[in-house]
């Protein structure tokens, strides 16, 4: 029965994802990025945020890529070229 519950998610280690946390951080062009792990298996998602200061208020974007990585370091590096990326294509329109 143990492998019917595996194969079909029904439990075991492999099912357990770990809660997303901010991984790594920068400043580019007035907003704020944000590398966020994501635990798909034993593998890392790309994902983060976007964050800006606007007429007082914080705006925030969130992405999530289907890239994945097997180090941390490699997600946390590719996350932040992906939010540097978006902010040169899309500038404060992400925020709409």
């Amino acid at each position: 029965m143990s492998f019917w519950k595996n194969l079909f998610g029904g439990g075991g280690a492999a099912s357990k994802s770990i809660e997303p946390a901010v991984v790594g951080e920068e400043s580019y062009k007035g907003h704020t990025i944000k590398a966020i792990t994501m635990t798909v298996g034993s593998e890392y998602q790309l994902a983060g945020t976007i964050e800006k200061d606007i007429g007082g208020e914080l705006k925030s974007y969130k992405f999530v890529r289907a890239d994945r990585f097997s180090s941390k370091e490699d997600v946390v590096s590719f996350s932040l070229a992906k939010g540097r990326q978006i902010i040169d294509e899309q500038g404060d329109a992400i925020y709409r």
